[in-house]
């Protein structure tokens, strides 16, 4: 059932779950520019001091599927006023410490505000009439990107102005203004899911992305052929396996496997594990090419915050194309959008490899880059829903966030070998070589190819998703 309302609380509805989601992503970039000095701020070594980044991606990847449930459920809004005030809490607690353990369980309690965004998109399907819903999801998608994106040069600015606490403080009146205005504006979905919820599967779940998602971020630490690394993919892999002949037996699992198993849903998560991958490699790769030294004839001498302002245009651009990006949708349809989204992606790294000498072509490509990645990620939401059931909506989105996060833990992982691997050295220290870093474009390239190859295999549709019926 989808409930109509006016125009002016349409826009507002969307206005506020858009905001709550660039305030859930830019959770992602808040301490990339305290990276350097944490090990200093946390009296830490840099091993030790690295989990304050990486307790987030694990968070994120844990909370949107379940979160998602959680929101089928109980209510969409009420999960988004919980995630929220976990990204509040944790955002507290990092501002009144610099203990490291303090400090990883903040950052872990900011990272579980990514489940706003699937939960977001689902309350729009619910409560937008339906001229309004494609371009709603498309700006609500467009978020994933466009907070890291803005998030960075100004977190850059304020770490380098004022006492780097601030940060978190600003983390924590954003969230409170969010979910001020989400009991204020966004009423809650009547759509529900009369089902137990699945505890069991959901530990499960989290204990098998755990093990999987943490080799594939510390492998490089650790070393890929260690024991931690192995060991945990392992039990990564029958944890797994255990995991999804459990929700086979179940009636009311955690996720719908056979319904995840659809050609449609398949595909697209498929190519969004992709997308994801070249979203993070520019984000890895770019601000490294713009920071590396002068001397080395290619590096632009950069500081953080000036990398930071040469990349902001690719997230604005992010978030003017979601109109375009709806338009396209409803034109051809979610899976040309998808396909197109992804060839524009490899478009930008292939501009990156033949034009890199100066900050204006590498503006030009990341923002190449950013148009495709606005394209696509509008696109995915589009054909999940048009996939499943109209009950199972936030948790197929949820499901679709982790493969997006997926995608940019494998990234992570293959950029930094790449880059720590092809280097030469300057001043005595080791700086990712020119070859190194058009090798790393040509593998971003690749994968978003790999993502058109994977979206034309989602079966054809012409219009935009209908509302599928229980």
């Amino acid at each position: 059932m989808v409930v109509s309302r006016s125009a002016p609380s349409g826009r507002a509805i969307v206005v506020v779950l858009a905001s709550c989601g660039l305030v859930a992503s830019f959770m992602q970039t808040l301490v990339v520019p305290l990276i350097p000095v944490f090990p200093r701020l946390l009296h830490a070594s840099a091993a030790d001091a690295s989990w304050v980044v990486t307790v987030t991606l694990l968070a994120a990847s844990v909370i949107t599927p379940v979160s998602g449930r959680l929101g089928d459920l109980y209510g969409k809004r009420r999960m988004i006023l919980v995630s929220l005030a976990l990204l509040i809490a944790g955002s507290v607690v990092s501002a009144t410490t610099s203990a490291l353990a303090f400090q990883i369980l903040g950052r872990g309690l900011q990272g579980c505000a990514m489940g706003v965004i699937p939960l977001g998109i689902s309350i729009m399907r619910d409560e937008l009439p339906p001229e309004r819903v494609g371009g709603a999801i498309s700006l609500m998608s467009a978020t994933l990107g466009v907070g890291g994106a803005i998030g960075l040069p100004v977190a850059a600015v304020v770490a380098e102005n004022a006492d780097w606490h601030v940060l978190f403080w600003t983390a924590a009146g954003l969230g409170l203004a969010c979910a001020l205005l989400i009991l204020t504006v966004v009423p809650e979905s009547p759509l529900r899911t009369p089902a137990p919820f699945d505890y069991f599967g959901a530990l499960g779940l989290a204990a098998g992305l755990l093990c999987l998602l943490l080799p594939v971020v510390k492998g490089g630490t650790w070393g890929w052929t260690s024991v931690p690394t192995l060991g945990l993919a392992a039990v990564a892999v029958v944890a797994l396996l255990g995991w999804g002949a459990y929700q086979l037996r179940r009636r009311d699992p955690l996720v719908d496997l056979r319904v995840s198993a659809r050609r449609p849903v398949l595909f697209t998560n498929l190519a969004s594990i992709m997308v994801g991958f070249a979203l993070y490699a520019m984000a890895l790769s770019f601000p490294q090419l713009l920071q590396a030294p002068a001397s080395t004839g290619y590096g632009l001498g950069q500081t953080m915050v000036e990398s930071g302002l040469t990349l902001a245009p690719n997230g604005l651009v992010m978030m003017l194309l979601s109109p375009v990006s709806a338009r396209l949708i409803a034109r051809f349809g979610p899976r040309p959008t998808l396909m197109s989204g992804a060839l524009v992606i490899a478009a930008g790294y292939a501009f990156a490899i033949v034009l890199m000498d100066n900050a204006f072509e590498l503006i030009m490509a990341s923002v190449i880059i950013g148009a495709g990645v606005g394209i696509a990620y509008a696109a995915m939401p589009a054909l999940i829903m048009g996939s499943v059931p109209v009950t199972e909506t936030a948790s197929a989105n949820g499901l679709n966030s982790l493969m997006r996060s997926v995608g940019t833990a494998i990234s992570s992982a293959v950029m930094a070998a790449m880059l720590a691997q092809l280097t030469i050295t300057v001043g005595g220290l080791p700086v990712p070589s020119l070859f190194g870093f058009r090798a790393t474009f040509a593998v971003a390239a690749l994968a978003a190819l790999t993502g058109v190859l994977l979206a034309a295999l989602v079966p054809k549709t012409r219009t935009a998703p209908e509302l599928v019926a229980a």
